[in-house]
C-alpha cells in the first residue's frame, strides 16, 4: 500500500527557511517520481516541483525558482522540499504525491511537458503540512 507522509510544516517569519520531508513508505522510492503541491485557503491546488525517480532531475514552479530545492534520499524512502527566503505568499497546506511508475521516455515526457504541474496526474497524496508564514 502505497502512503506518503508530509512533516516538518510549522509558522516562520517573512524571509525564514523550512525543510519539508516526506516519507514513503509500501513502497521503494526508487522508481517513483514525487511531487510536491501546496493549496491556500480558496484556491486551487498548485504544483511547486518534482523530482525525477531515473536521474534526479528537478522541476520547479516559476513562483519558487531560486528559493526551494527539492532533493530525494532513496536510502531514506524520503523526499525533502528545502524552502528558504519564505514569503507570506507561501503560506498554505503543502502535499507531496506520487503515480504508479513510468517508463524513462514517458517519465521525461511528463516532466518536460509540465504534466507534474498538474494535480490530476497523480494517484497517490499525503495527508499534507500546514506551512504559514508571518510575522
Amino acid at each position: 500500500q502505497v502512503q506518503l507522509v508530509e512533516s516538518g510544516g510549522g509558522l516562520v517569519q517573512p524571509g525564514g527557511s523550512l525543510r519539508l520531508s516526506c516519507a514513503a513508505s509500501g513502497f521503494s522510492l526508487d522508481y517513483y517520481l514525487i511531487g510536491w503541491f501546496r493549496q491556500a485557503p480558496g484556491k486551487e491546488r498548485e504544483g511547486v516541483s518534482c523530482i525525477s525517480s531515473s536521474d534526479g532531475s528537478t522541476y520547479y514552479a516559476d513562483s519558487v525558482k531560486g528559493r526551494f530545492t527539492i532533493s530525494r534520499d532513496n536510502a531514506k524512502n524520503t523526499v525533502y522540499l528545502q524552502m528558504n527566503s519564505l514569503k507570506p505568499e507561501d503560506t498554505a497546506v503543502y502535499y507531496c504525491a506520487t503515480r504508479d511508475p513510468l517508463s524513462d521516455w514517458r517519465e521525461t515526457l511528463f516532466l518536460r511537458g509540465s504534466r507534474w504541474y498538474e494535480a490530476a496526474e497523480y494517484e497517490y497524496w499525503g495527508q499534507g503540512t500546514q506551512v504559514t508564514v508571518s510575522s
